[in-house]
């Protein structure tokens, strides 16, 4: 019987795959991609049409060797990373290692990871999409030719370790104008009239002036501006009679929103339940590749999330619609299926983001979901459901009463007459942002045109206008996707790459620029203007969206974004102004002197500084509020250890430093004498004078050596404390913390095996 052999990104998509082929296939993954453009080099052959100069990613060869292996045992080959532009670009790689074994190699897509899905796919199965590689390739041409060449005039005008990106930067454009914006806004005052009124019957009702002197209220062309008006129309209309002129009832439906993409899963989930952009497509990306539930094993419980269609198989709608009869009766079911329109730019190579199984509940799949998961699955559950259920209906009143002839007052109510999809699911709407229903739900009285209507209160409201709000994670992911900055797949690292590399955090949930993202931002909108454009940047998307269509090449559009971009560049290097002595300017005195403190840039990022340094060297760490007002850091009077420096006799005191925690002369920067953290147990190498010292491995680990290094190459990861073994007379014990045993002092003898357990007061 003939051997398949199914190669896919990850391991936990292996093992879900694993469990509905069985023993005619062997699934491996490549667990992401193999090979990539080099970490230290531009890996681009710009004279030579832009080729790439791919390397295999450091520890991939064994994994390559492994793949290898498996395909030259297999009769034939299926290659089935994710079905988009990425997942397109590792099966062209992995294609290209394997073709030495003349085995035949077909490209499979699977959308979702059930048996009939799997097994339709595979009889589905083609060859490797040329341009949909093409068309990730030049994505990611593109950004290395931005991000390796911009990044390094960053380093030489600002500092070290900055980075620019072709669509991060756009981003971080986005949060600084909004922030721009904010700070210029003047903010002016407004005022509302509110009326508490009270028919034949009851129940009073609230109303508020529309219109006024025959022009309607608005904060645009006919606010009331002042006290003084305000109390004007009060005057006017508090003894007058409020008459009906107009009321108008009608019958109103409210659709449900459209199945998930992954831009719309990202904002509810964190409008709904305040997880960011990256969490939210990890745990989708665990949801898809398949979860173990019980006997049943491993199992895809969502198609997969990277998506910007709309569209559902109809297979699926018909089990949705089953199920919706079933749970919630024929009333919920609409006569015909609701289809929604993908936006003009979607790909639509994938469904939108549904359950495998609508018959797989959140109740059902609680016991094998932790906390955070299932809160997501259930979301994306309910949605899809949602999606095909019948309408909300509702009456809507809408009232008008007027007064004193030139005075007219509007009251709205609604009452739900019909939950329909709401009785399951409702689109959180962002802060401050109109759900979108028409109307409230007040209860209004029975009244009919020409009544009369008593005035029980009339209440002048003071407001201000307010600022545009900061972008959340939610509204920067949708204001990205309006403005066509980005594709679905690249959101979330968007969000995260902005916040790790410090050009913006997250205060309230809520985005605000840094200094340093103001100030690259800034550099970066003057000398490379296309480069930080919106449109632009939009414009480059639908390019490459064309290049995966087939309707254009991709060194055309390298060779038309280059051409431009290298000119800019070449400017930039001579016109960009440095910063590096740069400083900003703040209200802060410093603490040791008459001077101001202004913000200035180092290696490790911004910090205070004295204006009138050298005079005074005094310097500080800050941090912002959630105002984004400047908070210094105090700083910790560093602790005495109780020797004296044996070169000019102050007290040596402990810090910390890059390699962990050491001695240092209270008298720096007169005297720089230091000593490495001591642990007091002498070097057990035998014939050697040296001590035990505490050091810091490259990764970050603590370890002790001998301070006679590299003459003694003793050393050991567990603490050496010098106490000796009651068991076998060895000098010194070591400390370990397990989580099963706690803290204990064991012997280092192996052949003792002596050990103590250490109490809290020890």
């Amino acid at each position: 019987m003939s051997q398949s052999l199914i190669i896919v990104e990850s391991p936990a998509k292996a093992r879900t795959l694993q469990k509905y082929l069985g023993k005619n296939f062997t699934v491996k993954a490549s667990v992401g991609h193999i090979i990539d453009l080099p970490v230290k080099t531009l890996g681009v052959d710009i004279a030579n049409d832009f080729a790439p100069q791919y390397v295999t990613i450091r520890g991939k060869g064994k994994i390559i060797s492994d793949l290898k292996s498996a395909a030259e045992k297999a009769d034939k080959i299926y290659l089935a990373p994710d079905p988009d532009r990425e997942g397109e670009a590792i099966a062209h790689h992995i294609a290209e290692f394997l073709q030495s074994t003349r085995k035949p190699i077909q490209r499979v897509l699977f959308h979702e990871l059930t048996k009939k899905a799997i097994l339709a796919a595979i009889e589905q199965a083609s060859e490797v999409n040329q341009q949909r590689f093409e068309a990730q390739q030049t994505r990611r041409i593109l950004d290395r030719l931005v991000g390796y060449q911009i990044s390094p005039l960053l380093w030489d005008k600002v500092r070290r370790g900055l980075s620019a990106g072709r669509v991060q930067s756009v981003a971080v454009r986005m949060v600084c104008e909004r922030e721009q914006a904010i700070e210029a806004f003047v903010s002016e005052e407004y005022w509302s009239i509110h009326t508490t009124l009270e028919g034949k019957t009851p129940p009073p009702f609230v109303a508020q002036l529309d219109q006024a002197y025959g022009k309607k209220i608005d904060l645009k062309k006919n606010k009331i501006g002042t006290d003084a008006e305000a109390q004007a129309i009060v005057a006017a209309v508090r003894n007058a009679s409020f008459l009906v002129e107009s009321l108008e009832k009608k019958k109103k439906k409210r659709n449900p929103s459209p199945p998930f993409i992954t831009s719309t899963m990202q904002m509810d989930a964190n409008r709904k339940l305040r997880f960011s952009a990256k969490k939210t497509m990890t745990l989708a990306q665990k949801l898809y590749e398949g979860i173990e539930l019980g006997a049943d094993g491993p199992t895809g419980l969502i198609t997969y999330m990277r998506t910007d269609s709309t569209r559902i198989s109809n297979e699926a709608v018909e089990e949705a619609r089953g199920y919706i009869t079933e749970a919630f009766g024929e009333q919920f079911l609409p006569a015909k299926p609701n289809i929604f329109k993908t936006s003009k730019s979607a790909q639509d190579a994938h469904e939108a983001i549904r359950p495998t199984d609508v018959r797989n509940t959140p109740e059902r799949l609680a016991p094998f979901l932790e906390k955070d998961m299932l809160a997501l699955y259930s979301l994306i559950w309910k949605r899809f459901l949602a999606c095909q259920m019948a309408p909300a209906e509702y009456d809507q009143t809408t009232i008008t009463l007027v007064a004193a002839k030139d005075f007219f007052f509007k009251t709205v109510g609604s009452i739900m007459r019909f939950q329909g999809f709401m009785a399951l699911y409702e689109e959180a709407v962002d802060e401050g942002a109109s759900d979108g229903a028409e109307g409230d739900n007040a209860t209004l009285p029975d009244l009919k045109k020409g009544d009369t209507i008593s005035l029980l209160s009339i209440e002048p409201k003071q407001h201000f206008t307010q600022p545009p709000p900061r972008y959340t994670e939610a509204t920067l992911v949708k204001a990205l996707e309006e403005n066509g900055v980005g594709r679905p797949s690249t959101y979330a690292a968007i969000l995260s790459t902005i916040q790790e590399k410090e050009y913006a955090l997250l205060a309230q949930r809520k985005f605000m620029p840094t200094d340093l993202g103001k100030l690259v931002n800034e550099l970066l909108v003057a000398h490379f203007p296309d480069i930080l454009d919106i449109e632009f940047t939009a414009s480059m998307e639908e390019k490459l969206d064309e290049v995966e269509a087939g309707n254009t090449q991709w060194l055309k559009v390298l060779r038309d974004f280059y051409g431009p971009f290298s000119k800019t560049l070449d400017a930039a290097k001579e016109e960009m102004k440095s910063v590096k002595k740069m400083a900003i300017p703040t209200e802060l005195p410093c603490p040791l002197c008459a001077g101001t403190m202004v913000i200035k840039w180092g290696k490790n990022g911004d910090f205070l500084a004295c204006e009138k340094y050298p005079e005074c060297k005094h310097t500080q760490d800050f941090t912002r509020n959630d105002e984004g007002k400047i908070v210094p850091v105090e700083r910790e009077q560093p602790a005495e250890s109780g020797e004296l420096c044996e070169k000019c006799g102050k007290p040596m005191v402990f810090k910390n430093g890059r390699y962990g925690k050491f001695l240092a002369c209270s008298g720096y920067p007169a005297c720089k004498n230091i000593r490495a953290t001591t642990t007091g147990v002498p070097c057990p190498e035998e014939g050697c004078t040296g001590e035990l010292i505490q050091k810091i491995s490259k990764r970050g680990k603590v370890f002790y050596s001998c301070n006679r290094y590299p003459k003694c190459t003793f050393a050991l990861w567990d603490k050496p404390v010098s106490e000796p073994c009651p068991q076998c007379g060895s000098t010194y014990l070591l400390e370990r913390e397990t989580k099963k045993s706690g803290l204990q002092l064991h012997c280092p003898n192996k052949e003792c095996g002596y050990t103590k357990k250490i109490s809290e007061e020890e």
